[in-house]
């Protein structure tokens, strides 16, 4: 039983000693002593550390997130305009390509009048 409590401080420690030299510690400490030093304290504690570590309030998460719902659309939007734009090209393609076919099986292969060159090899 002493064993695993032994083991229990070690990890306890290095975790310590990870939030103290990744500046966690300290970051948290600093915002608890501003809060601790506001005369008027905010209503919402866990925002004001949200904020005072550099992350958005709860106003501007809620702008991001309907920025981002709106984006969203129209992202959609734009994707199904491309795909519909594709298909509408690959009908064209295919129409093309079968006028071709059928112009080419109109023509014959070589035409009457026109000359035909035979190349004789040099020596």
């Amino acid at each position: 039983m002493m064993r695993y409590k032994e083991e229990k401080e070690v990890k306890k420690e290095a975790f310590r000693k990870y939030l103290e030299s990744s500046g966690v510690l300290d970051s948290l400490t600093k915002v608890l002593v501003s809060l601790y030093e506001q005369n008027d304290k905010p209503s919402s504690a866990l925002e004001f550390i949200q904020q005072k570590l550099g992350g958005p309030s709860v106003s501007e998460y809620e702008k991001l997130q309907a920025e981002k719902s709106d984006l969203q659309i129209k992202y959609n939007e734009l994707l199904a305009k491309h795909q519909e734009t594709l298909r509408e090209l690959g009908e064209v393609k295919n129409l093309h390509s079968r006028n071709s076919s059928k112009d080419d099986a109109d023509e014959p292969e070589t035409r009457e009048d026109q000359p035909t060159t035979l190349v004789t090899p040099q020596h």
